[in-house]
């Protein structure tokens, strides 16, 4: 065979090889997290040099076990919001951050450098936005609403499909064994600004609350939230109390939540 043909050959099908790489590669949805230490992922560097399991461990934020829903079968269930046969869980949300020093820090815009057409922005505050007590973390409420107007209006400048949640509940208050909503007008803000600008709301408060008054106060206390006895975990000797964050169960347990609130979305999507 002539030599420059088998060249040729050889050229033509590296060439195609690349680009079959390069196609897989790019046919890749993102799904970005931006948000608080109940969505952050403690496992995965977060604490760069520490190990979590020594550190950190059993507290879990609900994105930190988010990418196990998106296996290729559950796509099926989302696959008007997310067009691609994979998807990639890249969680940005970070402990002690609200809305504002969110974006102050830099860290949206880090995300929004990286957005690409059809990419998907979840967005969860609240908790830190109200701390009237931690002014270094602190926004009213329209403060509040104009960031999260911000990263809707950038997300769709980038073709990105964005999503407010609303915050997570927390382990209190309980009144006749009903649990009840912690965050007061930081409940209300994200669904003025949805209904506002028209873009989609997962209710993770009412979700969240519903479903763990279903499994009862003394349940949840010990199986979802981080109150821990002592002497069992490395990273709590002496044991925990904590009615904001997650053990991995109840991380595990809202993430289900939020993906169930996605294939409720895709329902009403329109094409």
């Amino acid at each position: 065979m002539n030599s420059k043909f088998t060249v040729s050959i050889f050229c033509i099908a590296a060439s195609l090889m690349i680009m079959a790489f390069t196609i897989k590669k790019s046919n890749i949805t993102t799904v970005y997290l931006i948000g608080d230490s109940t969505m952050a992922d403690y496992a995965n560097n977060y604490e760069p040099g520490k190990d979590y399991m020594k550190t950190r461990y059993p507290v879990t934020g609900w994105g930190q076990v988010f990418q196990q829903f998106f296996a290729k079968d559950s796509l099926k269930q989302v696959k008007n919001l997310i067009k691609t046969d994979s998807v990639f869980v890249d969680d940005r949300a970070r402990g002690g951050r609200s809305t504002r020093t969110f974006f102050q820090e830099g860290r949206w815009r880090s995300v929004y450098e990286n957005l690409k057409k059809g990419d998907v922005v979840i967005m969860q505050f609240g908790h830190n936005d109200g701390a009237v007590d931690k002014t270094e973390r602190y926004v009213d409420v329209e403060g509040y609403k104009e960031f999260l107007r911000l990263f809707v209006s950038q997300a769709r400048e980038k073709g990105a499909y964005p999503i407010i949640l609303t915050p997570v509940a927390r382990n209190f208050p309980w009144k006749e064994n009903i649990l009840n909503n912690a965050h007061g007008e930081y409940d209300k803000a994200p669904k003025d600004v949805a209904t506002e600008m028209k873009v989609s709301l997962i209710d993770l408060n009412k979700a969240s609350r519903e479903f763990f008054t279903k499994k009862g106060q003394p349940y949840v206390t010990e199986n979802y939230f981080m109150n821990l006895p002592a002497g069992v975990y490395e990273a709590y000797p002496e044991g925990q109390k904590d009615n904001t964050h997650f053990q991995t169960k109840g991380g595990v347990e809202v993430a289900r939540l939020v993906f169930q609130g996605m294939k409720e979305l895709n329902s009403n999507f329109k094409k």
